[in-house]
């Protein structure tokens, strides 16, 4: 049995990240700083509740007589709790004997050749401990970005309006970008198990270090474009992050109406229909959060019993990092054009570069990532490589049939020639549309779309490949 170190990592940051912010809010409270002291405990105390919520919801704790350890997570020490109480586990295994255990099945990756099943007895003291991980996991994800990513943006922009950075606030600033990340390898990792549930996974050290780095360059970039952008247009900040919001909160909603499924009841049996929603709308809550500074491993797809879109979208993943890639470089682009004498000091046509050139990084480890360091890449039915290419081929011959050039241009009345005749034969032969796509997330419009001046073979080739779902084998 594995020792539940990530639990141990996942209260740690929580326990440093709460207490630096706490020491911080009281030297703004010392110098009279009461927006930023306020501020600073909002981006606290918040996720520490939801925290606390999702601990007892998972553990299922309001059914049970247990009200010493409620009245713990009242007091925010919930997650100490849960840690002590699952390396208390971890110690007590193999001193008592299991009154029973229950066998798991699970299918190996396959190595050129099909899968085996192989059976494994789980029992009480390791299935506890499963449980505790799934917890620290998802709650990792929630302090992540719905704590430590507003409370790095914050504190980054402090430190830009008073030109310096103090102790406390450095410190507090290092571990929310550690907890960031850090949230976001656990979404990665969380994504794959669900979706390979039937599978024995089994996520290699160059794994971890390749998501480490492409979370990394890309949570930092997004952060640093949010507060410089912010440091000149204070107003029209607030209106890019509600879209921004908006868009990935209304989005797995808008999903769900248009596949006409039923409301999902099967979430928990004690949950009445105003629960449920609730539930939902915090999920498609955090949902946003995690969008709104990376991309999303875990897909919510509200018409899925589990709550999650078990297939890999390439082509979703590469429309969102290039309209990411976008509209940092327009915010940059718009930071660059109004800026004031306060960056007088700073080499601005430099900063912009380094910041495109961070992020272009982290969509390189990206691609390593899926293509080398992936522990169910063999599981896949196209790679990631081949599924962006004929993305970016698709768009570019979208683009050439739109221009001025390709555009069927009326001819004359005369009578055509023979020669004329073939080649309106042959023009017609090659035009071809984009219709039944199978992916879901393609935009309708595509489907009306006419390419021109291409081979049949071509616009096949680009139908067959633009799918990048990923499939379970058998």
């Amino acid at each position: 049995m594995r020792l539940p170190s990530s639990i141990f990592v996942s209260v740690s940051l929580f326990t440093a990240e709460t207490t630096a912010a706490l020491y911080l809010s009281s030297t703004y409270r010392s110098a009279g700083d009461q927006i930023w002291q306020g501020l600073t405990l909002l981006f606290t105390l918040v996720p520490s509740v939801l925290v606390q919520l999702t601990l007892t919801f998972i553990h299922r704790d309001l059914g049970r007589d247990r009200p010493l350890v409620l009245l713990l997570h009242i007091l925010q020490f919930g997650p100490i709790v849960r840690c002590l109480e699952a390396f208390c586990i971890y110690g007590s295994v193999g001193r008592v004997e299991e009154p029973y255990v229950s066998i798991t099945r699970k299918k190996q990756i396959p190595r050129g050749g099909q899968s085996e099943e192989v059976e494994r007895q789980v029992g009480q003291a390791e299935g506890k401990l499963f449980t505790h991980r799934a917890a620290f996991a998802r709650t990792s994800v929630i302090q992540a970005f719905l704590g430590s990513a507003p409370q790095l943006t914050l504190q980054l922009y402090i430190c830009i309006l008073q030109q310096g950075v103090s102790i406390g606030r450095g410190t507090l600033m290092v571990i929310s970008l550690l907890s960031i990340v850090y949230g976001a390898l656990r979404c990665n990792i969380l994504a794959i198990k669900i979706k390979y549930d039937d599978y024995e996974v089994d996520v290699r050290p160059m794994a971890y270090l390749c998501i480490f780095l492409w979370r990394s360059f890309e949570i930092a970039t997004r952060v640093v474009v949010l507060v410089l952008f912010s440091s000149v247009l204070q107003l029209w900040v607030l209106p890019v992050v509600l879209l921004n919001f908006l868009v990935f909160f209304l989005y797995p909603w808008i999903l769900f109406w248009q596949s006409h499924s039923p409301f999902p009841e099967n979430i928990e049996k004690t949950l009445t229909r105003v629960g449920t929603t609730i539930v939902l709308c915090l999920l498609t809550f955090l949902y946003a959060g995690i969008n709104m500074f990376c991309w999303s491993a875990v897909q919510v797809k509200l018409n899925d019993p589990d709550l999650i879109n078990k297939s890999q979208n390439w082509y979703r993943m590469a429309v969102y990092y290039m309209l990411r890639f976008v509209e940092n470089a327009s915010l940059l682009l718009l930071w660059f054009i109004y800026k004031t004498d306060f960056y007088k000091l700073t080499c601005a046509p430099l900063l912009v570069l380094q910041l495109l050139v961070a992020y272009a990084i982290a969509i390189f480890f990206m691609l390593v990532f899926y293509q080398f360091c992936h522990p169910c890449r063999r599981l896949f039915t196209s790679s990631m490589t081949q599924g962006l290419w004929n993305c970016s081929s698709l768009l570019c011959l979208m683009c050439n049939s739109d221009s001025p050039q390709n555009r069927p241009i009326g001819k004359s009345p005369s009578p055509p020639t023979r020669q004329e005749t073939a080649n309106d034969g042959a023009h017609d032969t090659a035009s071809d549309t984009t219709d039944d796509m199978p992916n879901e997330t393609m935009y309708d419009m595509l489907n009306d779309t006419t390419i021109y001046d291409t081979t049949n073979e071509i616009g096949n080739n680009i139908c067959d490949g633009i799918n990048g779902d990923i499939n379970h084998s058998d």
